[in-house]
């Protein structure tokens, strides 16, 4: 049995199993699109460390129960389904952008130079990405926006949580290197914890400078 035909077959048997959260892979895989790639990031917001983002590819038959938008779901969830998630896809590419690069190349394009580098990490190349949000990376995929796709799409969803998972272990990291500014807690975050760390200690070196951090320290 060809390729196309598996996954028609594993389309076929997952009727029952009908989700919403898979209106636009379902669309594809009934056009003969294989492999689909959901992309989201983690870690635009946050005052200090990278921007993650990650990409998955499902299979017609995945079984995940419980995935949807990261933020919707507690931090021991996330950690569960983590694992779920990289026991079931058919691949999953982690990217990540620098501190510093966000300051040099700013958040929006340091986004999509995370997003591009979870695409690359991917060992099956996906024929379609369905990307959360309204802008698209520049790449060489076929690509679709999807406003609010972490509650709309399974695979969107999935990236959101490899992603959101995947930052807050670096943060993790980072608040042994500087416990002082509570990164475990808030994860970088514009908190009122973080404020006040800044204002006290200054900003450290995975500050984002082009965030206006120090204006936030010099602020009564």
């Amino acid at each position: 049995m060809h390729q196309l035909d598996q996954t028609e077959f594993a389309f076929e048997t997952r009727l029952k199993f009908y989700s919403p959260m898979l209106i636009y892979e379902e669309a594809l895989w009934r056009q003969g699109v294989c492999h689909i790639a959901g992309v989201d990031e983690a870690g635009r917001g946050p005052l200090a460390g990278p921007v993650f983002a990650a990409a998955v590819i499902l299979s017609p038959d995945s079984e995940l129960d419980g995935v949807t938008d990261s933020k919707q779901l507690s931090p021991r969830k996330r950690e569960e389904l983590f694992d779920i998630i990289f026991a079931q896809a058919l691949a999953v590419g982690i990217g990540r952008a620098e501190h510093d690069e966000i300051d040099k190349i700013n958040i929006l394009q340091a986004t999509y130079l995370a997003m591009n580098r979870a695409l690359e990490q991917l060992h099956i190349k996906p024929q379609h990405v369905l990307v959360d949000g309204s802008g698209l990376p520049e790449n060489g995929f076929k690509q679709s926006a999807i406003i609010g796709g972490d509650r709309k799409s399974l695979s969107i969803a999935a990236a959101s949580i490899i992603a959101k998972v995947s930052r807050d272990r670096v943060m993790l990291s980072y608040h042994r290197q500087y416990p002082q500014y509570g990164f475990e807690k808030h994860k970088g975050y514009p908190s009122q914890m973080h404020i006040d760390s800044i204002k006290k200690f200054g900003y450290c070196p995975i500050h984002r400078r082009s965030f206006h951090v120090k204006q936030l320290a010099d602020a009564e």
